[in-house]
């Protein structure tokens, strides 16, 4: 009887603790939606500020994404496909945004693209600013959101049969060829799942923006600076908006995956 109760008496644990963490998880969030959903939603139609923190928070983790997703796929496929001497140093440096606190981040960030900075001062004669403008922001967004993407699409291409290209390249298609009508549209779904969560983690970015770019303000900037100075029922709308932002990219991502799955299952 003892061998048989323990099982049961595990399982019971076992599913306490798992309801105390998801209870964790969801009760400050659903809190804050509760609290603040509508009072944000109906808060976008008279704020400007929030509009426009809003806006620019969609259009810069927008060209955030895009610019990791051109410059990052190469990269993914290279650690996916070839094995070569520094792989598992490129990956620890690629990696390393993620573990790093974001604020440190910015201030790297701002080492190298400060005014006070060859990079910083290069740009400048060139016309460009980054300190203090959207294309700060965009780089703090691009700096901690890439490797995201860089892992996910990784695993896509790694999940790509190579006897698909390899057949591909025996008809007599060129590299670039195989990549593109092969490679490509194969690893396509985890792709575009890797470019979502991409543009999830840049909207929802605050460390590394608020020491590069104070102002203008992203929403996750907005939130805090209502917070510090206005207390929290000002923050409240302006956080539960960000939330309600965020539901967005997870809904698409679980609609991708779960498309992906039914598809898997048809195939088997």
């Amino acid at each position: 009887m003892t061998g048989k109760r323990l099982p049961a008496v595990s399982a019971i644990l076992s599913a306490i603790a798992a309801s105390l963490l998801l209870l964790f998880l969801v009760a400050p969030i659903g809190e804050l939606v509760v609290q603040g959903g509508a009072a944000g939603v109906r808060q976008l139609g008279r704020d400007a500020e929030l509009r426009a923190a809003l806006v620019l928070t969609g259009a810069t983790a927008t060209i955030a994404t895009l610019l990791g997703v051109v410059t990052g796929t190469p990269v993914a496929y290279l650690l996916a496909r070839r094995r070569f001497r520094g792989r598992a140093v490129l990956s620890a440096i690629l990696d390393l945004p993620l573990v790093i606190p974001h604020p440190v981040a910015g201030i790297a960030l701002l080492l190298v693209l400060g005014r006070e900075s060859m990079v910083g001062q290069g740009l400048l004669l060139a016309g460009l600013r980054v300190v203090g403008t959207p294309i700060g922001i965009v780089c703090a967004m691009l700096f901690v959101s890439a490797p995201l993407f860089v892992s996910g699409a990784r695993e896509a291409f790694a999940r790509v049969d190579p006897r698909y290209e390899a057949v591909a390249r025996t008809l007599g298609d060129d590299g670039w060829r195989v990549f593109r009508r092969i490679t490509l549209p194969l690893a396509g779904r985890g792709l575009l799942a890797s470019a979502v969560v991409m543009w999830a983690r840049a909207v929802s970015e605050f460390g590394a923006i608020v020491i590069l770019t104070y102002n203008p303000k992203t929403v996750s900037v907005l939130s805090f600076d209502r917070f510090t100075s206005y207390g929290l029922s000002e923050a409240i709308p302006v956080a539960a908006v960000l939330v309600l932002i965020a539901l967005v990219p997870l809904a698409l991502l679980r609609a991708l995956r779960g498309e992906r799955e039914l598809h898997a299952g048809g195939m088997q």
